[in-house]
């Protein structure tokens, strides 16, 4: 991005910045704290396309949401090696599998098989990133994570506990 600092007389300061799509973004920012931003889809337009009006606090929320304050995306790099790594398979609990009424932490699926339950899916709710102490129920659909082989022992231990992988793999 380039960007342009100019002073503005008794003004403040005007900032235009060129984005890597040929767009333009000019802030002006006032001796009163007051900001104006400016928005253009073409670099040699004087015009603006759209312009709001930013009181300091504005401008705060704005720089610290910009600056990932409640979000943080994902690198899209680590995402592909993560995506090439990680597998998800799903298991439907039976009433007769041992693990219904254990909570997560008395299964021990983690400790046993490398994988680990990111989420449930129970009726019409989805509990994601559920807590050690939920209790497993009848019907419950596990939502399990872990590399290949983590799932391959996974299936092998489940095996033992009465679980219908039929759903799997979805």
């Amino acid at each position: 991005m380039k960007t342009i600092v100019t002073d503005l007389p008794t003004i403040g300061k005007k900032i235009t910045m060129v984005t890597s799509k040929n767009e333009k973004i000019t802030l002006i920012t006032h001796h009163t704290g007051k900001r104006d931003l400016y928005f253009s889809h073409d670099v040699d337009d004087d015009e603006a396309d759209y312009a709001i009006e930013l009181s300091a606090q504005d401008t705060r929320e704005l720089g610290a949401q910009l600056l990932g304050a409640s979000y943080q995306p994902g690198d899209t790099d680590q995402m592909k090696m993560v995506k090439g790594a990680m597998v998800l398979e799903w298991y439907t609990l039976t009433a007769s599998s041992a693990l219904v009424g254990k909570t997560l932490v008395e299964s021990d699926i983690r400790a046993k098989t490398g994988a680990m339950v990111v989420a449930i899916t129970r009726g019409e709710n989805v509990i994601v990133s559920p807590s050690a102490d939920e209790v497993l129920k009848t019907e419950d659909v596990l939502m399990v994570a872990g590399s290949r082989e983590n799932i391959s022992s996974f299936e092998d231990w489940i095996k033992t506990q009465y679980v219908d992988s039929s759903n799997r793999g979805v």
